[in-house]
């Protein structure tokens, strides 16, 4: 077990290199599951959650063949149905899309029930409504679901109650081998779901209106082999350009889609930060006091609900007093007491957070709630003068590529030591 001490109060200056999207390669590997062929995937991300689905695989009867560091061959002809070990699989939430996938190649799924980050009652109800919708029958018992379509999977028009990545996801894997056509309605538009219908129509599925919130599927009878690259990760973009902003930096963020960070860079922009979109770069450049802001996390284009922790941090830095609303998840708040311990004004109502401005946080001992609130208390720490710990780093090490490495190359005075190691802190005046 590791931990980060970081010696912040440094301005980050330079240049950072986006990986592949996290929340695209999980379903795309799951994904691999529907062809009996070999996948290359590329620009995969060198993260604990890719690991682990990559460990799943194997456990399935999946040949794994990495082809170097960000580059794997998938080989999935032998695969066995209802074969994934409930140990793995109950350490990440994105573990829910071998049901669709399962359920798509053998007409049947036995997946133990998923895991991951905690941000209250996170239900599958719309994937199970889908799945039935589908012709099949769904059994939640002893911390397993089975998924059964006994008389073959059939087309069906499915209306998502809410907006559901996950759900949508899963329906369109479930969906690209049954017969007919389904049209699923209020989907999510989120980039990482178009990535996933681009990867299976390289494989040969009939996918259109990914990226809509009207997805049809049309049925085929098999899939074959490709290669893919990953999109990059708008969310790791996102956490550097908030990263330059609350060090009072400058940073070009390279390998991003602009379009996908719009929402990002309108509130950066609204906060009086400077952002310059390029054709696959942003620049980021901090110019003077931050003004307070608004923000309520929403479903794709709106901003997203994975960099509400990053600006929650972004807003205790500026002047006056602003509210950021989750628009998404019941209960991601839990950071908010890691960030009253740097000196953090907040207030916390239900899903709103009313947040005074500080002119500066204390150093502290904080950890890692989650993922992305992880992600938060290094840009608080990296903001901080003098010497901050963040310890449960494996909540950050499942989602972000080398974080470590790539801010000590932009100047960061950051490094990982054992978890056993005694640091002192100074008493906040």
């Amino acid at each position: 077990m590791e931990k980060i001490l970081i010696n912040g109060g440094i301005p980050l200056h330079g240049s950072i290199e986006v990986s592949g999207m996290k929340n695209a390669a999980l379903p795309i590997l799951m994904g691999c599951l529907l062809v009996e062929d070999k996948c290359v995937i590329e620009n995969l991300p060198e993260i604990d959650d890719v690991t682990l689905s990559l460990k799943i695989l194997e456990a399935m009867g999946l040949s794994v063949r990495m082809l170097g560091r960000n580059t794997v061959e998938i080989d999935s002809t032998h695969a066995v149905g209802g074969s994934s070990p409930i140990d793995l699989v109950r350490k990440m939430r994105a573990s829910y899309y071998l049901l669709g996938a399962e359920l798509g190649r053998f007409g049947h799924a036995y997946v133990g029930y998923p895991g991951g980050c905690d941000f209250g009652v996170r239900p599958i109800d719309q994937h199970i409504k889908g799945f039935e919708a589908l012709g099949a029958e769904v059994n939640v018992e002893g911390g397993y679901v089975e998924v059964n379509a006994v008389n073959g999977l059939k087309a069906n028009n499915i209306f998502f109650d809410v907006i559901t990545v996950g759900g949508t996801m899963n329906i369109i894997l479930a969906a690209v081998k049954a017969k007919g056509t389904t049209v699923i309605e209020n989907a999510a538009r989120e980039p990482h779901i178009v990535d996933l219908a681009n990867f299976l129509n390289t494989c040969g599925a009939k996918i259109s209106g990914a990226g809509t919130d009207t997805i049809k599927i049309m049925g085929v009878d098999r899939l074959h082999g490709c290669s893919y690259a990953i999109i990059p990760d708008m969310i790791e973009a996102g956490t550097y350009m908030l990263a330059a902003a609350a060090t009072k930096g400058r940073l070009k963020i390279t390998n991003v889609i602009p379009k996908h960070l719009e929402s990002i860079s309108a509130k950066l922009t609204e906060m009086g930060v400077e952002v310059i979109d390029d054709d696959e770069s942003v620049t980021v450049t901090y110019v003077g006091e931050l003004n307070r802001i608004n923000v309520k996390t929403m479903p794709y284009p709106g901003f997203p609900t994975d960099m509400q922790p990053q600006m929650g941090v972004l807003m205790c830095l500026a002047e006056g007093v602003s509210r950021l609303s989750e628009g998404v998840y019941d209960n991601r708040f839990r950071y908010v007491e890691e960030l009253k311990r740097m000196g953090a004004l907040i207030k916390v109502d239900g899903r709103t957070a009313v947040i005074e401005g500080i002119k500066r946080f204390s150093p502290a001992q904080i950890r890692a709630v989650d993922l992305r609130a992880g992600a938060a208390m290094v840009i608080a720490a990296l903001a901080t003068k003098g010497v901050t710990e963040v310890e449960d780093i494996y909540h950050i090490e499942r989602g972000y590529d080398d974080i470590v490495g790539k801010l000590r190359r932009v100047g960061a005075d950051i490094r990982k030591i054992d978890a056993e190691e005694k640091v002192a802190f100074p008493v906040a005046n």
